[in-house]
């Protein structure tokens, strides 16, 4: 019998905004499988219904299987899938974009294709970090500077805000517990925020690897927005953690990172921030309808499913 859901995908139109989503949603030990439009997970204490379009990033952790269906309708409904390795160290994700336009990602790409816009949208980040310190003018290099005192000032300030002992950040690839806990905390919240940031990038049909801080990595923009809100929202969740003491201090992150990001209602600024910074003004077609154009001579576009061999091409 076939395990394919005979509901009809929703369209983008149909969809919420990733702006109106529950910005994320971890499980573990457990199997996650599809029920028409939904997902459920199922373990020890029974089954649990999740509206898969009102996700936007599931976390999926140790002991964690899914099934193919469940891909699919996350797939359909825009949502991020990560994958979180022991202790949350690694991670993968997925997804598809909730517009099906292009618009978006052709405005990123000329913004990253273009050295001189390339630093205006690097400045216009620190400027959104570190509003009281204004970028203009400033080298990349200056830009580093400016942001490894920033944080290393961040750290130092929410080691006093919780009485936290700190020294410095480490790091630990291979071994989360070779961390003290509020390193441990930092990674964890690290972690949550870049499957957040994956997911509205991959949800507004930008492009993961085309960064303007970050480069040379499949996920260089997406480090690029997760940044935007280190020293705000996640490193203070981290300590806020840490300051409970050291056992479970990774869910304990999760927990108090999910707060602060329904605070500060962190999906609906991440999209803002996103289409401010690529200088998108919303007058491109958002594409909600399959739209798609062929490109002619001076940039002009033609319709397409139509054969253009019909009349004299020389």
């Amino acid at each position: 019998m076939s395990t394919v859901s005979k509901r009809a995908t929703s369209s983008p139109w149909e969809l919420p905004r990733v702006a109106d989503r529950v910005s994320f949603i971890y499980l573990e030990r457990c199997t996650v499988h599809r029920e028409d439009n939904a997902i459920t997970a199922t373990d020890a204490d029974g089954i649990t219904h999740i509206p898969s379009a009102t996700i936007g990033a599931l976390l999926l952790g140790p002991g964690t299987k899914i099934t193919h269906q469940a891909m699919s309708v996350l797939g359909e409904s825009g949502a991020g899938v990560v994958w979180v390795g022991e202790h949350g160290v690694r991670f993968y994700a997925g997804g598809r974009a909730l517009t099906r336009s292009s618009a978006l990602i052709e405005t990123q790409a000329i913004a990253w294709a273009n050295r001189r816009r390339r630093l205006e949208v690097a400045r216009a980040m620190y400027r959104l970090r570190f509003p009281d310190e204004d970028p203009e003018g400033r080298t990349r290099q200056e830009l580093l500077s400016m942001e490894g005192l920033r944080v290393k000032e961040c750290y130092r300030r929410e080691s006093a805000r919780t009485g936290v002992p700190w020294k410095r950040r480490e790091y630990h690839r291979d071994d989360f517990s070779a961390g003290n806990a509020p390193n441990q905390g930092v990674t964890a919240a690290a972690q949550c925020m870049y499957g957040i940031a994956h997911a509205v990038v991959a949800a507004l049909g930008c492009s993961p690897g085309l960064g303007f801080v970050h480069s040379g990595h499949e996920r260089s923009f997406v480090l690029d927005v997760a940044d935007l809100y280190k020293t705000e929202v996640a490193i203070p969740a981290a300590f806020d953690a840490a300051a409970e003491g050291v056992e479970e201090i990774a869910s304990r992150t999760r927990k108090a990172l999910r707060d602060r990001i329904n605070k500060t209602r962190l999906l609906d600024r991440c999209v803002r921030d996103i289409k401010g910074l690529l200088g998108y003004n919303g007058t491109q077609s958002t594409g909600a309808d399959d739209h798609v154009t062929l490109q002619s001579d001076g940039d002009v576009h033609v319709a397409s499913g139509y054969n253009h061999a019909d009349g004299p091409i020389w």
